[in-house]
């Protein structure tokens, strides 16, 4: 397409990342993907990818921010979030071996979803939410896919009002290549991002290895103390999925996480990048967690503030931590110095928490009825704290301190 954010070749390369480089996609195997109607010319070049490496089918999915919005404001309570018989039969689908799943990132038309209000978004959240099957799929690590992103007009506006929109669009584009390890300086096909995966993966093994019982994070308002409990490991880098194909579960990455103790959680932090959540950018967001909970929050605006609060309130859990995540200054999108108003890219900016739901997957034991510590939630909200000033600290099971980043650096 003449007008769109990529050429041919870049959109072609990008499709055969996501295809290849992130879901480890094998003839014979099922592409399921989750788009916005705005996201159609990757969708399409996704699909072709599949195709091409021997996909039996390809399903996609396209959400339109208008009917959404007539949900959320028209639905009675008891139909908001409900599945239909086939979309329950899609999701338990998702947990086979041979299926896969692409969802797109990039919000299209901001205004519409701005308004609506946080109880009901957080009703439609809650019952969306994946339940005990799709929970049990995703602990068992059947889950084989990834969360990408594609420039919109809208998102392309707010990143460079400066440029025209055709411009915007393609200034993203190449902004997301790079992220990804596709530049022009990258090595060629998929090595850059890769190697990078790999990188990543040794830098959790030895953040595991530290056997961790506490997290000290500092940095320019922020002074939190993170608990880790037993059975815990970092991730970071993608991960083996339970038949044993390497995934990436977000393009691009640069975080090693951990879900904490959800109920030992102590100190006060101060966001260091604006929030895009609900069509509305939450500004300057400040708070305080004790024993685990959240008692204080505070916004640039007191009607940002006052809805996600709202929305917190609304949903079990929501006001506990499900993650930690560390990024330093070596991060291709921190080192833009933009916000990308959009959590995929700009949570890989800058070390970050996450309302809500933590991840099984950081416990070396089943998760069940017993948690050891993940938060359980039907919502995930990642807010940045990280700056350049970063410092974060480990204290080891005999007491002893570990530097982990300083001054935004990692130490290994």
């Amino acid at each position: 397409m003449p007008d769109g954010p990529l050429t041919a070749a870049e959109l072609r390369r990008y499709a055969e990342l996501i295809v290849r480089g992130c879901i480890a996609f094998r003839r014979g195997d099922v592409l399921v993907q989750r788009v916005n109607i705005a996201h159609r010319e990757l969708a399409v070049a996704v699909s072709e990818a599949a195709y091409r490496a021997g996909a039996a089918a390809v399903d996609v999915e396209y959400d339109d921010p208008l009917v959404y919005a007539a949900r959320i404001r028209h639905a009675s309570k008891a139909a908001l979030g409900k599945r239909t018989s086939w979309q329950r039969e899609r999701m338990r689908a998702l947990g086979r071996e041979n299926v896969a799943l692409v969802q797109v990132m990039g919000e299209n038309e901001l205004d519409v979803v701005a308004g609506l209000p946080p109880e009901r978004v957080a009703e439609e959240s809650k019952r969306l939410a994946a339940g005990p099957e799709m929970a049990r799929i995703r602990r068992e690590g059947r889950l084989r896919g990834t969360i990408c992103a594609w420039p919109t007009d809208d998102w392309a506006a707010r990143v460079y009002p400066e440029l025209e929109p055709t411009q915007a669009k393609r200034r993203l584009g190449r902004d997301i290549l790079s992220f990804c390890r596709l530049g022009p300086k990258d090595p060629p096909g998929h090595k850059g991002w890769t190697e990078h995966l790999a990188a990543l993966r040794r830098r959790a093994t030895r953040l595991t290895k530290l056997d961790l019982k506490e997290v000290h994070v500092k940095d320019d308002g922020t002074d939190l103390r993170l608990k880790i409990g037993p059975y815990s490991m970092w991730r970071g880098g993608g991960e083996r999925d339970h038949w044993g194909r390497q995934i990436a579960m977000n393009v691009p990455t640069e975080e090693c996480f951990i879900s904490p103790d959800a109920a030992a959680t102590e100190g006060v932090f101060r966001c260091s990048r604006p929030r895009s959540f609900g069509g509305r950018v939450i500004e300057n967001l400040s708070g305080e967690f004790r024993g685990g909970r959240l008692v204080r929050l505070k916004a640039r605006r007191e009607s940002d503030r006052d809805w996600l609060a709202r929305y917190l309130a609304a949903i079990p859990n929501a006001d506990r931590l499900g993650e930690i995540a560390l990024v330093d200054a070596s991060s291709r999108i921190g080192q833009t110095g933009l916000i990308y108003y959009n959590g995929l890219l700009d949570e890989n900016a800058a070390a970050h928490m996450a309302f809500g739901s933590g991840f099984a997957k950081t416990r070396t034991v089943p998760i069940g009825r017993k948690r050891y510590g993940v938060n359980r939630s039907k919502t995930h909200i990642d807010v940045m704290i990280g700056t350049d000033a970063l410092n974060a600290d480990g204290v080891t099971q005999s007491g002893r301190r570990v530097p982990l980043v300083s001054d935004g650096t990692w130490h290994f």
